[in-house]
């Protein structure tokens, strides 16, 4: 199965073609962006499936990452990967961006409560925790970094994320056991690619996964009444 995988959830915007059981990806791509992945991210599709002989028409699969994250950036990448789904007639999947940064911390033989962290904004993380063994201890949520702590409990813990860093110094403040592996702006598209070859296209759908309302809200004070 050969998967091209779309990341503009977070701080880049990224591309790849992974053939499943590879180690690597026959081509890849990532810009670190905050802002700018609906113009950057079909020009870079088209230089990562450049190099691929037999380009789209050797895809299996869509995978694209469905938050949570950036509004734009979630809606840029999902329409981008629908529309390709469409025209080549291959299924497209929904990866959570939480997930694509759990799966490297649970692939090996460590132990311990896998944290994914992400940062957003106002003091608050995206947050999600699996133990040892797949057993979800806290599902993707929106919460403050203490409260999160709490939940976290007093570890061994296995931080990634860009809000990683944070969240150990405040959990090591109370003496919690934690270590940061990786704290990426954005997952490793490669993981992206793996866990959509694996997923279930009639579950794992390409719709955006919010774990909070839109900080820009209508300003119905001001709002000019109709005659």
């Amino acid at each position: 199965m050969r998967v091209l995988a779309i990341d503009t959830a977070l701080g880049a915007c990224s591309a790849c073609i992974l053939q499943a059981g590879d180690a690597e990806p026959l081509a890849s791509e990532t810009i670190p962006m905050e802002r700018g992945h609906a113009e950057a991210l079909l020009p870079l599709i088209d230089r990562v499936v450049s190099q691929v002989e037999g380009g789209f028409e050797t895809l299996d699969r869509v995978a694209v990452t469905v938050g949570p994250g950036s509004y734009t950036g979630l809606r840029v990448g999902i329409a981008a990967a629908r529309g390709i789904g469409i025209a080549a007639d291959i299924p497209v999947i929904g990866v959570a961006t939480l997930s694509a940064f759990l799966a490297p911390l649970m692939a090996g033989d460590r132990r311990g409560l896998f944290t994914a962290a992400i940062d957003a904004k106002h003091g608050q993380i995206y947050i999600q925790a699996v133990a040892t063994g797949g057993r979800v201890i806290i599902q993707p949520s929106l919460m403050g970094y203490r409260d999160a702590i709490r939940l976290l409990g007093s570890g061994p813990i296995l931080a990634s994320g860009s809000a990683a860093p944070t969240l150990a110094a405040e959990a090591r403040m109370q003496g919690v056991d934690i270590v940061v592996d990786d704290a990426a702006l954005a997952p490793d598209i490669a993981w992206v690619a793996r866990l959509g070859a694996i997923a279930d296209p009639t579950q794992a759908l390409p719709k955006p996964l919010y774990l909070r309302e839109p900080d820009a809200k209508p300003q119905d004070a001001a709002r000019i009444a109709r005659r």
